[in-house]
């Protein structure tokens, strides 16, 4: 029992990830129809940001939690104002080229500076050692994590269906052409909403620098995963996007816990998922099929 809600945990700190990671994908696919392949990068940048920051200007994680995020937000911006905006009106393709091309920019600008090798950030001091659960101890920056990514999740939520400004997003996200229809300039929201995105990507960086190794693949080896969890909620769809990634989390950890005598299956076992949902549900769990044209 204690080494499931063991697993249990761990699961849903993974998911925590997936879920800001997927958010952030969900509301740039769905207002732009850009598969945006450069969002691991940006949880890269977001880590080694933090990273910098602390070793060279001795700013705390607390600070790097705000600055991180802001500042890859506005250059989210400006990257989609002198780039993606120029393409939107041609095949996705292309976006997903340029998107894929920066991902590989980014990195090699990373790995020239500082190297292929992991570097350690320091765990704060605030966040070390463990929470006593009665079945089983665990530590304190994961229950942090959870809590906070929880916390973000529900406050996105809540400015998405209590705000005005919030509907107009959720609306111009999940139904565009809609949207459209009924007068909102949803051009306008494009820029935005794709900085939103990108900095949900920088803070998710910033929180695993204390837990995972920062180094210029950790979002290469992540992104591939996330893509899987958005097209599982369903593209576009921002609960299917948070609750998918928080059940894959699970999943995943569960598979590694119980399948690691078919480890085929315990590494596969999101891919697997994936499949299955799409011929269940070809949009995706949460996702509105598509009507014929």
């Amino acid at each position: 029992m204690t080494g499931f809600l063991q697993n249990t945990f761990n699961g849903l700190v993974s998911g925590a990830f997936y879920a800001l990671l997927a958010l952030g994908l969900a509301v740039i696919f769905g207002m732009l129809r850009v598969v945006n392949f450069a969002h691991g990068a940006f949880y890269m940048l977001g880590a080694f940001g933090a990273y910098v920051l602390l070793t060279e200007a001795g700013v705390p994680f607390w600070a790097a939690l705000v600055i991180m995020p802001v500042g890859l937000a506005l250059l989210g911006m400006a990257l989609e104002r002198a780039f993606v905006h120029r393409l939107t009106r041609l095949d996705p393709l292309y976006n997903f080229l340029l998107t894929f091309g920066l991902t590989l920019i980014l990195q090699d600008l990373v790995k020239l500076r500082y190297g292929v090798q992991s570097s350690p950030y320091e765990t704060p001091s605030a966040l070390n050692g463990s929470v006593d659960f009665g079945l089983f101890d665990f530590p304190t920056y994961r229950v942090f994590i959870l809590g906070f990514a929880v916390a973000v999740c529900v406050g996105v939520w809540w400015v998405l269906t209590r705000t005005r400004v919030g509907m107009v997003v959720r609306a111009c996200t999940e139904r565009p052409e809609l949207t459209r229809a009924f007068g909102i300039d949803v051009g306008r929201w494009v820029t935005p909403v794709f900085g939103f995105g990108i900095g949900l990507a920088g803070l998710a960086g910033v929180l695993a620098a204390p837990m995972r190794a920062v180094n210029p693949l950790m979002g290469a080896d992540l992104i591939i995963v996330v893509f899987a969890v958005v097209v599982i909620g369903g593209l576009g769809s921002i609960f299917g996007s948070v609750a998918a990634g928080f059940g894959i989390g699970l999943v995943q950890a569960w598979g590694e816990a119980y399948l690691s005598d078919f480890p085929i299956i315990s590494q596969t076992i999101v891919f697997i998922v994936m499949a299955v949902v799409l011929l269940w549900r070809p949009a995706g769990l949460f996702g509105r099929e598509e009507a014929p044209a």
